[in-house]
């Protein structure tokens, strides 16, 4: 089981009603088709464009914010999986011109999150698939819609 620390940093985030249900059953669902999961809590910080973007600078050495950030905690650390890092700006953007409800582009987002907490990554096309296959996957046990198939049509 892995449990989540909840940290709002941005009020914004208060806009969106429910957001811990929303985040425990983005992380169930995560679990649920990864198979095999290494347990532990998460930090979750829900932040601001400006905050995601120093740590994107300062720990990915990119300029800018980006919507999500994650951070594996190192193999030996007492029952932490790691930290996720939310952008209340870039991702009620992206919602938006996506056309897509926040919370589920919340819940896509943590579920993309987690599986780098777990090891996974898209750096190539196998992993990108194996990666969305997951998140589709997960996401549909939600009713949440394919994020990808979103995102095809935004970039016609």
């Amino acid at each position: 089981m892995n449990a989540a620390d909840l940290i709002v940093e941005d009020d914004s985030w208060n806009a969106l009603k429910g957001k811990t249900r929303l985040i425990n059953e983005a992380l169930t669902a995560a679990r649920d088709h990864l198979g095999e999961a290494r347990p532990g809590v998460i930090a979750i910080l829900l932040s601001s464009d400006d905050a995601i973007a120093e740590l994107n600078s300062r720990f990915r050495d990119r300029e800018g914010a980006t919507n999500v950030l994650s951070f594996p905690a190192p193999e030996n650390t007492d029952n932490h999986l790691g930290d996720i890092a939310l952008a209340w700006g870039v991702v009620s953007r992206e919602a938006q011109t996506r056309k897509i409800e926040i919370a589920d582009h919340l819940r896509h987002l943590v579920i993309h999150g987690y599986f780098h907490l777990q090891g996974l990554d898209h750096q190539n096309d196998d992993e990108a698939e194996h990666m969305e296959g997951l998140e589709r996957r997960a996401l549909a046990a939600l009713g949440v819609a394919d994020p990808y198939a979103a995102e095809e049509k935004a970039d016609i």
